[in-house]
């Protein structure tokens, strides 16, 4: 005898309700949680992120004598290109469906599964963080900052002189390979800060203090080693004369109108 009451799920119901919520599930652990996507169907739409080598905004040999041409070949052609492209490996094994932004990819990296999470920790940061560098070079760079940056510095660090004091140290303070920064908090402070291997300031709970990066140093070995050696101290001085203060000033505009 059939069950007449429509509000009682028959065997055929329970097997349909099982499979679908299966299917929401794995849908979840694909990436739903990171980009609020609550059905699997819904999750097909979203593409996976792919992102792209950022070329340079000048010759290779502009910044010369500060960072010869070798140098910045390998480093934009070989080191940067490889993060990018194991960055879009990771994220297209996993099948990462999430934001096609770099600090909100790496802002949320618990999301990420965890079978790709350190690729794309590495090879995220390392994309992201060289994206900033190569902005802050320029072969015009040098000189003070402007009006409103310089305003912010004198405000936070007491001068421009004790800034790039305590910028030169946290650089030359790295232990190995790392970064050092200049970030903005949220309260629109300044502050510096370093971080090890290619970790990023916007990178919660992997870093000590997250911030928006304004300006960032790239400390490792490949970003100055056939020139300078082991004369790290040498290469964060000859940084000031390429320090492109028009673009770090934008940064800190765009980040303080956040």
């Amino acid at each position: 005898m059939s069950n007449s009451n429509p509000k009682t799920p028959n065997n055929l119901d329970r097997r349909r309700f099982l499979i679908t919520g299966g299917l929401a599930a794995a849908a979840f652990a694909l990436g739903g949680a990171s980009t609020g996507l609550r059905a699997s169907g819904e999750s097909r739409r979203v593409p996976i992120p792919q992102f792209t080598v950022q070329p340079l905004e000048y010759p290779v040999d502009s910044l010369e004598p500060h960072i010869d041409a070798t140098t910045m070949e390998i480093h934009h052609g070989r080191h940067y290109t490889g993060y990018v492209n194991r960055l879009n490996a990771a994220l297209e094994q996993a099948q990462v469906r999430g934001p096609a932004s770099l600090p909100k990819l790496l802002g949320d990296l618990q999301a990420i599964p965890e079978t790709v999470r350190t690729a794309v920790r590495n090879n995220g940061g390392g994309a992201y963080n060289h994206e900033i560098f190569w902005r802050v070079l320029s072969p015009d760079g040098g000189g003070d900052p402007p009006g409103e940056l310089a305003r912010a510095i004198d405000r936070d660090f007491g001068s421009i002189a004790a800034f790039r004091s305590a910028f030169s140290a946290a650089a030359g303070g790295v232990f190995g390979s790392g970064w050092a920064w200049v970030c903005t908090d949220r309260d629109g402070s300044l502050f510096i800060t370093s971080t090890p291997n290619q970790d990023s300031p916007v990178m919660h709970g992997a870093v000590e203090r997250t911030g928006t990066p304004i300006c960032g140093l790239d400390v490792w070995e490949h970003a100055y080693y056939l020139h300078y050696q082991n004369r790290r101290s040498d290469y964060i001085a000859a940084f000031w004369n390429l320090v492109d203060w028009g673009n770090i000033a934008q940064f800190y505009r765009d980040a303080t109108a956040e």
